[in-house]
């Protein structure tokens, strides 16, 4: 099951990172930008969002852009509801969040990957553990241990019998409304669900920090949070050898909790999008946005699929 999992999620990533490693070309501003945008959705996407407003703002110092950073599923009722026209995720969207679109507009929403990333495993930067199974991982954060794991993980002399640490593991991890949550629930859980006592935090930010204070912690997080206090762990299937989570492995997709983000807009079938929110996507898909994207600490896309984006606003 969790090898299905895995190839299942992974295709798409391999196939369009596979290809040429350039991105974006220059953008060149046009005249007439002006108005408000407002960005309601992910908080992984948070610190992408600010970057990328501030840059569009120095070619359109008129634009006024509004960024709410509260979890990816806030994002498609904003939109459905018309109270923000971007909607950063760091998921795919749920069928019945498309139907709740669909319903209110009779077309689906329109969703742009912007970028790739990863959910790393952090320890606290003396925690000496060599890494983690995904089975071992479902063991830790699920009650549920359905990727196999035979018994639960509660101590870290489970893990290292040679541990210095003879402490409970403090367990960290998002809230139910993130992106970060959902997608490590299907992929390190087998879709299995949480234990109670993982302390849910309302950002990436947060989860780190956490770690970085405890030498018995544990906490998921978007890969773009690594802070000097912590170490990402490398995590293995089943028995096969550790993968570190690095921007070869994240965009090849070897590393096992490599994901896109995205934007999701409310586009009509053969209509532009409104020119503001065309040139804000158009400037991320550009050699400047995806350069923040690298300058942040996430991969930038290929140039083959910015062309294929492009083409579609």
């Amino acid at each position: 099951m969790l090898k299905r999992l895995l190839r299942k999620f992974h295709l798409a990533l391999v196939i369009i990172s596979c290809s040429t490693l350039a991105w974006g070309d220059d953008y060149e501003p046009v005249p007439g930008v002006d108005g408000k945008i407002i960005s309601v959705g992910s908080d992984t996407l948070a610190s992408l969002m600010t970057f990328w407003a501030e840059g569009f703002k120095q070619q359109y110092p008129n634009v006024n852009i509004q960024i709410q950073a509260s979890g990816s599923s806030t994002a498609p009722p904003a939109l459905t509801e018309g109270t923000a026209n971007i909607g950063p995720m760091s998921r795919p969207l749920k069928p019945s969040e498309i139907s709740y679109f669909v319903e209110k507009y009779g077309y689906e929403p329109t969703v742009l990957k912007v970028a790739i990333d990863a959910i790393a495993v952090f320890v606290n930067k003396q925690n000496a553990l060599d890494g983690l199974s995904l089975k071992q991982l479902d063991s830790l954060f699920s009650v549920t241990r359905y990727c196999g794991y035979g018994q639960q993980i509660k101590r870290w002399r489970e893990l290292n019998p040679e541990s210095s640490s003879k402490g409970v593991i403090e367990l960290y991890g998002r809230n139910s409304v993130s992106g970060t949550y959902g997608l490590f629930k299907q992929v390190a859980l087998c879709n299995g669900d949480f234990k109670a006592e993982v302390n849910e935090q309302p950002g990436s930010a947060a989860v780190v920090q956490s770690v970085a204070y405890s030498k018995q912690a544990i906490g998921y997080a978007a890969f773009g949070y690594k802070t000097a206090g912590v170490r990402m762990l490398p995590l293995s299937i089943d028995k096969e050898s550790y993968i570190h989570p690095t921007t070869q492995t994240i965009a090849d997709g070897s590393y096992p909790l490599s994901r896109f983000l995205y934007l999701v807009v409310n586009k009509a079938p053969s209509t532009p999008l409104p020119r503001l929110e065309k040139e804000f996507i158009r400037y991320i898909l550009s050699s400047q946005g995806q350069n923040i994207v690298k300058r942040v600490g996430y991969i930038p896309l290929s140039q083959k699929l910015i062309e294929q984006q492009v083409i579609e606003l």
